[in-house]
């Protein structure tokens, strides 16, 4: 499992069109699984998204959580990249890594510092 955490200049409603694109029609080729979304009541937007993509260095499909939310005045991402582990000590040749790290390449001129 790889996990990632930064920040952007973007709203949710902005970045998750883009993450998207990328993964379903990009480089990647995912599948959108599933998608959640919540409103608090103190005007704040979460989104969960779950893709899927097989990933042959791994000889398996891996999925991939996208938590989007501006909670705190600005848009928290968290990635969780996991499920592709293979044999006895369930290795994934860093493909968990890779497809975790996808989100944070197309987000990289939004990353705030």
């Amino acid at each position: 499992m790889q996990a990632n955490t930064f920040y952007i200049s973007l709203t949710p409603q902005q970045a998750v069109p883009m993450i998207d694109d990328f993964i379903q029609r990009g480089s990647i080729t995912g599948e959108l699984i599933d998608r959640f979304v919540a409103d608090s009541p103190n005007g704040g937007h979460c989104v969960i998204s779950i893709y899927e993509k097989h990933f042959w260095r791994a000889g398996n499909r891996l999925t991939l959580t996208v938590s989007l939310d501006d909670f705190y005045g600005k848009t928290r991402v968290h990635t969780v990249g996991g499920g592709g582990g293979s044999g006895l000590i369930n290795f994934d040749w860093g493909a968990a890594e890779a497809f975790s790290n996808s989100v944070a390449k197309v987000m990289e001129p939004y990353i705030i510092p």
